[in-house]
């Protein structure tokens, strides 16, 4: 698990290119922000959560419950699914827009329309 990057990943960067290219400028992992979002566009009052489909228990394909140490990891990813809930949660209360972009969704036409989303302000 040590080799399991927290930053920088590549969703993360195929996010970043996109809204960059989108014409979206914006800051990374800040530390003054519950749960140091990996995407933060101040100008729109809006953080993007880059999530993997398996740390963060997604509801698709890419999620299986693993089968070995079974308690471990379910005990591991539930607590990964707190954390989001309690960290979306507090973003809110501060007036932040919380959007989350799941690692199975990345391809295709999903990431123009969240820049498009970001900068229609819905």
């Amino acid at each position: 698990m040590a080799a399991v990057k927290g930053r920088n990943t590549a969703p993360e960067m195929l996010v970043r290119r996109a809204l960059h290219a989108a014409g979206l400028r914006f800051r990374l992992h800040r530390m003054d922000l519950p749960g140091r979002p990996d995407i933060v566009l101040p100008r729109y009052r809006t953080v993007v959560l880059v999530h993997g489909c398996f740390w963060h228990r997604h509801n698709c394909r890419f999620f299986v419950w693993p089968r070995t140490l079974a308690g471990f990891w379910r005990e591991r990813i539930l607590a990964n699914v707190a954390r989001d809930k309690r960290n979306r949660a507090a973003l809110r209360t501060l007036g932040w827009k919380v959007e989350t972009v799941w690692e199975c969704t990345i391809h295709g036409t999903t990431l123009a329309t969240l820049a498009g989303r970001i900068r229609d302000g819905n």
